[in-house]
């Protein structure tokens, strides 16, 4: 018996060019004709054709909203309206499904990972994952870690940290600092790898609040509630915390009792092992010891 004739008797399959199958199979995603199910995605209401049996094979999720939806099954007419993603980024996640490869770009990935997680696509999701890894910019690492926090990616929050500590004071000029929540900051600023001075992570905690205290309509104070507890005081000098203290008359951005935890630290001279307010950055700028 021949090698051939022993692995069909086993059952082995043989397998064809997989690029060339995926090619294939990307001609039939949003084609009319054959399918049996169409989409209105998106503020634009586009139709997108898709063939149910495909999507339902690949997806759980499609596969039980078919089940319950018996309506859209009898009359094919029934589009399924899905408004809360982009046309763009829904079509992505179908070649997903067709053909187990995915365009992406910078301005697309975001999207596309939500709606990986939202239809219990894992392998999309990591591949959303490794591409948002392998373009983190300047620019684009708050944005990056901001996606990591709400979508709960944490390697991909990990590899965001390192690189925003390791170009702390850039990171920080960005438009996407200014738009991070409170939550994604708040990882950030718990960190004792930023390369940047604490006088410097003020002034920038302070521009941020600024700014979504006039988008959220809130006080400086309300919107740096929950980070302000990641700004170490007790780095600074007297004359710093000096200037601090004379500075938040005006906004409040720090409670009162955290500058006076500032001041009684220095008051007593005293390490305090294990505690971050007093456990210097990699950024932290050489001071007179006062403990």
């Amino acid at each position: 018996m021949t090698e051939n004739n022993t692995n069909s008797q086993k059952g082995e399959g043989l397998y064809g060019n997989p690029i060339g199958f995926a090619a294939e199979m990307k001609k039939l995603v949003n084609k009319s004709e054959y399918s049996d199910i169409k989409f209105i995605v998106g503020d634009t209401k586009q139709m997108i054709y898709a063939h149910r049996s495909i999507l339902s094979a690949r997806c759980d999720v499609f596969d039980t909203m078919f089940h319950d939806n018996s309506v859209a099954i009898e009359n094919n007419d029934v589009p399924y309206i899905l408004s809360d993603v982009q046309p763009d980024s829904f079509l992505a996640v179908l070649e997903f499904i067709y053909t187990n490869c995915c365009s992406l770009t910078d301005k697309n990935v975001v999207d596309v990972l939500a709606s990986a997680i939202e239809y219990g696509l894992r392998d999309l999701a990591k591949i959303c994952v490794n591409f948002m890894s392998d373009s983190i910019t300047i620019d684009n690492a708050c944005e990056t870690m901001q996606s990591a926090v709400t979508y709960g990616q944490a390697e991909l929050q990990k590899k965001c940290l390192s690189f925003i500590e390791s170009n702390t004071k850039a990171v920080f000029k960005t438009k996407g600092f200014h738009e991070m929540s409170d939550e994604a900051l708040a990882v950030a600023l718990a960190s004792n790898n930023l390369n940047i001075d604490e006088v410097d992570i003020i002034k920038a905690v302070r521009e941020w609040a600024t700014v979504n205290s006039v988008v959220l309509d809130k006080k400086v104070s309300e919107v740096a509630f929950g980070i302000i507890k990641h700004i170490r005081l007790p780095l600074l000098t007297p004359e710093e915390l000096t200037v601090v203290e004379a500075d938040n008359k005006a906004d409040r951005l720090i409670p009162i009792e955290h500058i006076s935890y500032a001041w009684r630290y220095h008051a007593l001279k005293k390490k305090e092992a294990g505690n971050p307010l007093t456990t210097k950055r990699s950024g932290t700028k050489p001071r007179p010891n006062y403990s």
